[in-house]
């Protein structure tokens, strides 16, 4: 069993913004009605706040369990389904994994199998995009967007262009890539491309090529955050994979930043059993 105890310092100023309001209150009278979209001085939805996944606490990298004592538990038992003491355990999730070319099925499970060893995020590594998942606070202002990540690897962040340039000519590989945005209406959707090699698109050997590139989708949902990624790998995968959309919601609890990840647990490991990704 792997935990990490997060303990949390206040956080943060980015690209010269020294203030952030991060609560847009709807105005007097209209409390009852639908929520107003707070927009920037451009016009554009702005997406400034702190989010987390609506109906959790946070959402940490592979599915992490916050247990009693604060700890997370990554490589966690399976939960037994309600009922009598030993009952079997709940069934491996499935649905939204991704689809792989027939010549590339065996690497998957080769992979997924060895996910102990092989898998760089259980020793501290970036998840890398998509698995990192959706932001844990945005700072929006017209012409850019800033993520902010308070993740299990340590604390990161991206900053992505939104004034309808290209991505840029000499980006180097990246384990967030090279991302610019576009709007689509009252949507955000923003392209990411120049991917190291070694992240996973999600647990369980979903490897992918450096040609991934992944496309994210924000925009407004009432007063939540309503979060969709799609990638794209044709060179070894069937067909597009598109990930559960999540829904966030505003926090009022500022973002703090992580204590380093130090792992200290897998020279300790007896078998190859790993979790399940609930994402």
């Amino acid at each position: 069993m792997r935990s990490f105890r997060i303990h949390f310092v206040a956080a943060c100023a980015v690209m010269g913004v020294a203030t952030v309001a991060f609560a847009a209150d709807a105005p007097k009278g209209q409390s009852d009605k639908a929520p107003v979209i707070p927009r920037l001085a451009d016009g554009h939805p702005n997406f400034s706040g702190v989010w987390v996944r609506d109906g959790m606490g946070g959402d940490t990298f592979g599915g992490g369990k916050r247990t009693a004592d604060g700890s997370v538990c990554i490589l966690c038992p399976p939960e037994p389904l309600p009922g009598a003491a030993g009952a079997p355990a709940r069934p491996r999730l499935g649905p939204e994994r991704p689809k792989y070319k027939a010549e590339f099925v065996a690497k998957v499970k080769e992979l997924d199998d060895n996910q102990v060893e092989a898998d760089p995020a259980l020793r501290c590594g970036n998840p890398g995009l998509p698995r990192i998942g959706a932001p844990d606070a945005i700072v929006h202002t017209s012409g850019q967007i800033v993520f902010l990540y308070n993740d299990l690897h340590g604390a990161a962040f991206r900053i992505v262009p939104t004034d309808g340039r290209s991505h840029r000519t000499d980006a180097e590989e990246t384990y967030l890539g090279d991302s610019v945005g576009k709007w689509e209406g009252d949507t955000l959707v923003i392209e990411a491309v120049k991917f190291v090699e070694d992240t996973w698109l999600i647990d369980d050997g979903a490897f992918h090529t450096p040609d991934l590139k992944v496309v994210e989708r924000i925009r407004f949902n009432g007063d939540k955050i309503e979060y969709q990624v799609t990638a794209h790998d044709p060179a070894v995968l069937a067909e597009p994979w598109q990930m559960r959309a999540r829904n966030l919601k505003r926090s009022d609890k500022p973002l703090h930043e992580p204590l380093p990840c130090i792992e200290r647990d897998l020279d300790h490991v007896v078998d190859r059993t790993h979790h399940d990704n609930a994402r």
